[in-house]
């Protein structure tokens, strides 16, 4: 099974391709991963955001592994603690598919895309950077793998 974040944007800040290097390579080769940038659609061109978010869903399918769980990171999606994530992430690893994290861009993402999805989480309730979204979410990915598997990094 394998870990991917599937991200509209690239070209982010050095502090979050830091921030989420440093967790992805903490992850065991069983568990890995894995980073999928798309463009974002030019907001300059006159698209409604409707068109550009449908834009952008084609690419993060095209980019996504076919055999995968889809998660998508809504604002409105379930509010999850680390342990409720460990379990579902041991839950995942039991089922052997990959697993697909989804951050749409600047307008969201498609609501068809998230109707696709298996399942629909936030990280918080608080209204994030999408750039921020990255390492924050490689962290909470790597401290629930730490909990299923009884390594020290998570404390109660």
């Amino acid at each position: 099974m394998k870990l991917v974040i599937a991200a509209v944007g690239t070209k982010m800040p050095a502090w979050v391709e830091t921030g989420y290097a440093e967790f992805a390579k903490r992850l065991p080769r069983d568990c890995p991963l894995e980073l999928l940038e798309v463009k974002a659609e030019p907001r300059t061109t006159g698209k409604t955001p409707a068109a550009m978010m449908a834009a952008e869903a084609e690419r993060l399918r095209a980019a996504l592994p076919a055999r995968r769980r889809l998660v998508v990171l809504d604002e409105r999606g379930d509010d999850i603690s680390t342990r409720q994530l460990a379990e579902r992430l041991q839950k995942w690893m039991g089922m052997g598919d990959d697993v697909a994290f989804v951050i749409g861009g600047p307008d969201g993402l498609d609501p068809v895309l998230k109707a696709e999805a298996q399942e629909k989480i936030r990280l918080s309730s608080l209204t994030l950077p999408h750039a921020m979204v990255r390492p924050l979410l490689a962290e909470a990915l790597y401290r629930a793998w730490s909990l299923v598997n009884n390594h020290p990094y998570h404390r109660e």
